[in-house]
């Protein structure tokens, strides 16, 4: 019996979630390819791609949405627009030619249509949906907006430097729906976004999902607890329609006073250690370690110290720690010493990995609240700090390097000798 239901199950969601291709030709001449999953219901979401582009995991979800009574059009924008899969491509998606695509959404399909993006996704759908209002007043609202994971920051800024949020943020006044993974630098940065959407009226919902990282549902290495999040996605997305419906009855008008930002030349950032631009004073550093033995960074002036924030979930931090155990091995019997700040994982976690990944001697923190991460001004995993015998900081970056090289040694001893 079990077998059977689960083939029936199956079939059901076949037959129920058969697949369309179709295009919305656009004023513009521009043919934008749509994947057309029929629901029975009154629901459809319009899924916008990210920079990560098409993956089958978004098939998967339709599918299940669908068999679920929640229509779903996929709009490949980056194949009508032939742009590649990048964040730099997203800025070229105009906004005005995505309104126009929204409005026949509706036309055509006669439904409640959410918008639906992730991560940098989320940016031109903000956009769109703002041009939209402005564009068709007095039309069927917009049912609200969908975001998983969304970076809408500029940049990420140098370390101990404040980010920007990108202007459309605080411009937006749809309702909102945050599903937002807890091992994430953007779950940090929600103390921010949140309240920047609400500026011009947004009612804004957030979703936390414990044991999971972006991109959790197309991840290669997605964990049990990931998969298990993947299969319950399609649920936790119409847990948010559910949401949104109750606060999209009202006509949403966007203001005009906005000034979209400027373009942000997108590459891959030096990575290697720079002097220090911000305030030279460390924030406050009073963590316990592994032992509940607390260390204070105060007690540490007179000697160099690399102060690091990592976690076992990224995959950079782990691949930087040998090489920082090469470092404090090289500089044994002198005054340096490490201080990696583990972001906000359980004590039992962090022992099991550094039992069974990654063994080090140098000294591990608890960050157990995130509360140094964020005074600390965190955005990237990892992020770097070297400090001085003065007690202050002098160089830093994000993002992992070798620290057993030549160069890094040098600074270290020049570090060393002065005091």
């Amino acid at each position: 019996m079990p077998m059977l239901k689960y083939v029936l199950v199956l079939l059901l969601t076949l037959f129920s979630s058969t697949v369309v291709v179709a295009d919305i030709l656009l004023e513009s001449d521009v043919e934008v390819p749509i994947d057309r999953y029929s629901g029975t219901g009154q629901d459809l979401v319009l899924w916008l791609p990210s920079e990560a582009g098409d993956h089958e995991t978004y098939r998967t979800t339709a599918q299940a949405l669908a068999a679920q009574g929640t229509e779903v059009w996929f709009a490949d924008l980056l194949s009508a627009w032939f742009l590649s899969a990048a964040g730099s491509s997203l800025e070229n998606l105009p906004p005005d030619a995505i309104a126009e695509l929204i409005e026949k959404t509706l036309q055509q399909s006669g439904k409640r249509v959410y918008l639906m993006a992730s991560g940098r996704g989320a940016i031109p759908l903000l956009r769109a949906a703002r041009q939209w209002q402005l564009k068709y007043p007095g039309q069927q609202p917009l049912a609200g907006v969908i975001l998983v994971s969304p970076n809408l920051f500029v940049r990420t800024p140098e370390p101990g430097m404040d980010g920007e949020l990108l202007p459309i943020v605080s411009a937006t006044n749809l309702p909102v729906y945050i599903i937002q993974p807890d091992k994430s630098p953007w779950y940090w940065q929600l103390k921010r976004t949140v309240p920047a959407l609400e500026i011009s009226g947004s009612t804004v919902f957030a979703r936390y999902l414990e044991n999971v990282r972006d991109r959790f549902y197309y991840r290669p290495d997605a964990t049990p607890a990931e998969q298990a999040r993947s299969n319950q996605l399609p649920g936790i997305i119409v847990s948010g329609l559910k949401l949104l419906k109750s606060s999209a009855q009202q006509e949403r008008r966007a203001s005009h006073n906005y000034t979209r930002a400027a373009p942000v030349a997108e590459g891959k950032p030096e990575r290697s250690l720079r002097p220090y631009r911000g305030r030279p004073q460390p924030p406050l550093l009073n963590l316990p370690d592994l032992d509940n033995q607390q260390h204070n960074l105060a007690d540490y002036r007179g000697q160099v110290v690399l102060v690091n924030f990592w976690a076992s979930w990224c995959p950079p931090c782990v691949h930087e720690m040998p090489s920082m155990q090469n470092l404090q091995d090289h500089f044994a019997g002198q005054p340096f010493t490490i201080l990696a700040v583990n972001m906000a994982e359980e004590p039992t976690a962090i022992k099991r990995f550094l039992r069974d990944d990654v063994k080090v001697s140098f000294t591990i923190l608890q960050d157990a609240d995130g509360s140094t991460l964020n005074r600390w001004k965190v955005f990237a995993y990892p992020t770097s700090y070297l400090i001085g015998r003065d007690g202050t900081i002098k160089y830093a970056l994000f993002g992992a390097i070798d620290w057993d090289t030549p160069d890094v040694m040098s600074i270290v001893n020049n570090l060393l000798a002065n005091q």
